[in-house]
């Protein structure tokens, strides 16, 4: 009772802060994108016919308190003005890591429906996402939307096929591991095993090296929508590689945070606010060709947080990679003079999955039964603030996470092995099974001497061998209070709900990592490395396949002819 009350006293102390006022703003802050850089406004945009515009913002691990409008210490002006002028999505929710998020967004279907729900792809698997798979912009291209990405893919790469410009996007500018070096664009996957990983289409841009990433995306899209014509649809999905690590910005945005004590946190906080300046230049380019008053802006994070390399998930419970509230609410909002009830904040529940339906939707093009999509479309919801079609989610089944070492059928009532790392919201409950992940309240890391009883109150209350955790989200958002022992009624639907969802699932797409990856054998740069008649993935766990027998790979047949070559020489030996 004495930890829950101290932490009490902390939550309410915190509150008279502004900590954990979501609408709280900083108008010093705000900056206004009506006008250039130089002052001057923009002129009037002539009016233009539907469809609209689609500018979607994904940044990489940004914390869900890390923004201004959250009563975030990091300064973000622009993202702060485009979310007061638009809607605010406050029941907003996303995937824990890179490569789920990205996979639920371009496809509108769970990581179960795509096989995709372990970890992420690594650089030297020979895995991408499904090729079956329809996504996202070849949607939009067939309602006659032009398709550009800039930032990361993420997405797998070993084959042509798997490319940006392969699924759906008329040019590419971007990453397609998941972690370089923000200048050098190197990105090492194990000792020894490091590669450039820059590509300008299909090819290597080797001479962009030099050129901070965050600012070269913004010039690439200030650049597509020069040279566009604005009386034709456009979709540019600008996937942002900051703010994830290594921790590096430019000097000038560094020296603003230089009061920071916390070395992280003030890096991590410049890479932020260079992010927010390339969003006001995205905006200014908008105005300035004649875009921006048939546009929608979606603005999104990727995952939580990573608590200990700057990032802030405060008020919410665990960080990247978890499936407590931490790792899967994200940011979120749209922006746009297209709708209909601007200026407020929308609690409509919606999932990174829904922005499939509903921007294709919004673009004029068909969504059928046939795509059996796990998203809905809410653009009622977030224009005219109707109740959101979705009512549940499904945050993940991982058969292949490291099984919780106090789960058991017995402790799923003899219907779902508690071992295994799963999540699912229906309504306000939110149940977690297996291991879901680091349960700490992690508090802002300016904050000195915070005490110690709120940063410890999860191993103080709740240290008992567990597997199973029942919340009201709505009640209960920073997930303090388990009520599985209570409420066993509910624990049981929510169970059977994961039985149901696990029958519908693929198997894992997680195959061994092959060393012919190895950027050495590729110039020097990570890209597409096996062929046709190579080696392909067949399904299950890690299993390989030769798609075609007959023909063997080059490789396989040098191997054979040194081996005769060496047994025929130690033969003469002999």
């Amino acid at each position: 009772m004495a930890v829950y009350a101290f932490s009490g006293f902390s939550l309410v102390s915190l509150l008279s802060f502004g900590y954990l006022s979501w609408d709280w703003m900083k108008p010093s802050l705000v900056a206004d994108i009506s006008v250039d850089p130089m002052g001057k406004p923009f002129p009037a945009a002539a009016p233009l016919s539907r469809p609209p515009h689609i500018i979607f913002i994904l940044t990489d691990d940004q914390g869900y308190h890390d923004v201004g409008y959250h009563g975030s210490d990091i300064q973000t002006p622009t993202l702060d003005r485009l979310a007061a002028d638009g809607v605010k999505l406050e029941n907003y929710y996303i995937q824990p890591i890179c490569t789920p998020s990205r996979s639920q967004l371009i496809t509108g279907r769970y990581q179960i429906h795509t096989g995709l729900q372990h970890s992420i792809i690594r650089p030297r698997q020979p895995n991408c996402l499904p090729l079956n798979q329809v996504t996202l912009p070849q949607k939009l291209q067939e309602a006659g939307y032009s398709t550009h990405m800039v930032g990361k893919w993420h997405l797998g790469f070993y084959r042509k096929e798997c490319l940006p410009t392969r699924r759906g996007f008329d040019t590419f500018l971007g990453s397609l591991t998941g972690n370089v070096d923000y200048y050098t664009y190197d990105n090492c996957d194990g000792p020894g095993v490091c590669g450039y990983d820059l590509h300008d289409g299909e090819n290597v841009a080797w001479e962009q090296s030099g050129k901070y990433s965050t600012l070269l995306y913004a010039q690439r899209v200030n650049k597509i929508l020069a040279t566009h014509n604005p009386k034709e649809p456009i979709f540019i999905y600008v996937a942002f590689q900051a703010v994830h690590t290594p921790l590096q910005s430019p000097k000038e945005y560094i020296y603003r945070y230089r009061s920071m004590g916390n070395v992280a946190r003030r890096k991590y906080a410049a890479m932020v606010t260079c992010m927010d300046e390339a969003v006001k230049n995205i905006t200014w380019a908008l105005k300035k060709y004649g875009y921006y008053d048939n546009t929608v802006i979606v603005f999104s994070t990727d995952n939580g947080g990573q608590t200990f390399s700057g990032g802030s998930n405060w008020p919410l419970r665990g960080r990247k990679g978890t499936y407590w509230e931490g790792g899967v609410r994200g940011i979120g909002f749209v922006h746009s003079p297209l709708i209909k009830r601007r200026r407020r904040t929308s609690r409509a529940l919606i999932h990174i999955t829904d922005w499939y339906p509903t921007l294709v939707t919004l673009a004029g093009g068909n969504i059928s039964d046939a795509d059996d999509l796990d998203g809905y479309n809410v653009w009622p919801s977030i224009s005219e603030g109707k109740p959101s079609p979705r009512t549940e989610i499904l945050h993940n089944i991982d058969p292949l996470y490291n099984h919780a070492k106090y789960g058991s059928w017995e402790s799923g009532f003899g219907i779902w092995n508690t071992a295994i790392q799963a999540s699912v919201r229906v309504g306000d409950w939110k149940l977690l099974t297996g291991d879901p992940g680091y349960s700490d309240w992690i508090p802002p890391q300016t904050l000195t001497n915070f005490p110690g009883s709120w940063w410890n109150l999860e191993r103080l209350t709740n240290g008992v061998r567990k597997s199973v955790w029942l919340f009201n989200i709505t009640a209960d958002p920073y997930e303090r209070y388990d009520l599985s022992d209570q409420r066993p009624d509910v624990v049981r639907a929510l169970l059977i709900r994961l039985v149901r969802y696990n029958q519908t699932a693929i198997p894992v797409r997680y195959p061994a990592e092959n060393p012919r990856a190895h950027p050495d054998f590729n110039g020097g740069a990570w890209g597409p490395w096996a062929t046709e008649e190579e080696e392909e993935w067949e399904g299950g766990h890690g299993k390989l396949k030769n798609k075609k027998r007959k023909k063997k790979c080059k490789i396989c047949k040098l191997r054979s002819f040194f081996r005769k070559l060496n047994t025929r020489l130690m033969s003469n030996r002999i």
